[in-house]
């Protein structure tokens, strides 16, 4: 008798080698969105950055007739003052990216440190989490509004407000981290041999835990920049301070809309903030998908 020896039976249709083929267009495509949010973000710091030379003309001076359409000495135009637009845009860059990124940077420090404490420590735990429930449900414009309106309208205010109102979900995020690392073997064995709970969180929780913050800190940059171009456009921002929700403030209560200035005094912020927004939010998610340990495992 013959014995018949058979091949290993290759992957049909629906077995392993279309799910890598997914897997790995998956991460080609997270990796083209992450590319496309880093290049927009990166020309818009380096737009901050170098405003002093990029810009043409002095955003507090008058540079021009009111109302003038764009042309070679103004590539954006005039407002009903006669000042540069464009320097006004690459000016206003500063601003907004600097307070969605500070008030971002205060979120995730809030949020950390409350993910910490109540991952970490059950019954502070408890107490934690309600906190972050009562946040999350609190109705989010009004709040916004009333906050700004009671404490003044500055650049630190605004930071305060938009921290305040960010880091409930980063605290749950790295909480939901930290139950999952306070099992784990190395942690028990760190405790057994007598390590504090400071060393333990500083030594083995903390560095596990960083990738996620930053994560959160990018993704709430992009909410950030909205709320601070909502504030100020509503009028509740620092009025000594040029932004993109500054100049569309103004550009509302000087008529803009009125007149055929709105397409290079209302277009060119509103395009400004949706792109920061875009560039942030689309880096945010390939650095979710990289190092987020649930959706990594998915």
């Amino acid at each position: 008798m013959t014995a018949t020896v058979s091949a290993d039976p290759q992957p049909g249709p629906s077995g392993p080698a279309p799910v890598v083929r997914r897997g790995r267009r998956l991460r080609d495509h997270t990796t083209a969105l992450g590319a496309i949010g880093g290049v927009i973000v990166l020309t818009l710091v380096t737009i901050a950055v170098l405003a002093p030379v990029l810009a043409p003309y002095d955003p507090a001076e008058r540079a021009g007739t009111p109302f003038s359409p764009p042309s070679p000495d103004h590539l954006l135009g005039t407002n009903d003052v006669g000042q540069d637009l464009l320097s006004e845009m690459i000016y206003g860059t500063r601003v907004s990216l600097t307070v969605g990124i500070v008030a971002a940077a205060a979120a995730m420090l809030i949020g950390t440190v409350v993910g910490l404490i109540g991952g970490y420590f059950p019954r502070l735990g408890a107490v934690a989490m309600r906190g972050v429930d009562v946040v999350l449900i609190l109705p989010f414009l009004p709040l916004l509004i009333v906050l700004a309106a009671y404490m003044g309208r500055s650049i630190v205010n605004t930071v305060i407000i938009i921290a305040i109102l960010i880091w409930a979900p980063t605290a749950r995020v790295i909480r939901s981290q930290v139950l999952s690392l306070a099992g784990r073997d190395y942690i028990v064995a760190a405790r057994s041999m007598g390590a504090g709970h400071a060393y333990v969180l500083w030594r083995h929780v903390l560095p596990k835990t960083m990738l996620l913050a930053i994560g959160e800190f990018v993704a709430a940059t992009s909410g950030a920049i909205l709320l601070e171009s909502s504030l100020s456009f509503l009028g509740l921002g620092d009025p000594l301070q040029e932004s993109w929700g500054s100049t569309l403030y103004w550009a509302q209560a000087r008529g803009a809309f009125l007149t055929p200035a709105w397409k290079w005094w209302v277009l060119p912020p509103g395009l400004l903030i949706m792109c920061s927004a875009l560039g942030f939010a689309l880096l945010g998610y390939a650095l979710e998908q990289r190092i987020n340990p649930r959706l990594r495992r998915s």
